[in-house]
């Protein structure tokens, strides 16, 4: 029998299948996957961009300290209510494209991490292009993005923006994906990328 938050999931997948790229949540192994390479004792603000069930938000709330910043970024309604059910501590918020002007908005400067579980190729170059800017300016240099994929295709561009440390595949997962562990340089390389700070359409 299906689980409530499986059926969630698909739902938001018919409704809207190219912003959430699987018909299922995250695997464990996949969550714990995405968060092993954090120093999470040295974390003092966080973001995770796609929360959807919280698969990913659960294995990050076991490893905060009780002071850190945690900001849960998702668009499906209903998600964003579970999520603050049960993370309340959490700052939630709707559109990834909008990280700056949250994170300003609850005085945090820079993030030491953030997580992504975007498909990001699923969305217009012009949305990937705005929330790689957001995920640089917002980081700290030497911060991590990690971001999780279905397939290669963003590793020439993510080596473009970071220094890509290292590809881990994770073959339990339905489907299997790809995760990404990049960090921000002293001085990353985003003079191409859009200047607007606007929230972007698409993802509204």
């Amino acid at each position: 029998m299906m689980s409530e938050e499986a059926r969630l999931f698909l739902r938001k997948f018919m409704s809207r299948p190219k912003q959430i790229g699987s018909i299922v949540p995250s695997s464990v192994f996949l969550a714990q996957c995405m968060v092993e390479a954090v120093p999470w004792t040295s974390v003092g603000a966080v973001a995770e961009l796609g929360s959807g069930t919280g698969a990913v938000t659960r294995e990050i709330a076991k490893r905060v300290r009780p002071d850190t910043q945690v900001y849960l970024f998702e668009m499906d309604s209903r998600m964003r209510s579970r999520l603050a059910d049960k993370y309340p501590r959490f700052t939630r918020a709707a559109n990834a494209a909008n990280l700056l002007r949250v994170m300003e908005r609850n005085g945090t400067q820079q993030l030491d991490c953030i997580v992504s579980c975007l498909p990001f190729f699923n969305f217009p170059a012009s949305l990937r292009d705005e929330l790689m800017r957001q995920v640089i300016e917002a980081l700290k240099p030497g911060g991590l993005f990690i971001a999780f994929q279905y397939s290669l295709q963003m590793k020439k561009r993510l080596s473009h923006y970071f220094k890509l440390e290292t590809i881990k595949f994770v073959p339990w997962n339905m489907p299997p994906a790809f995760v990404y562990v990049c960090r921000k340089e002293e001085a990353s390389r985003f003079d191409d990328l859009p200047l607007s700070t606007a929230a972007v359409s698409v993802l509204q």
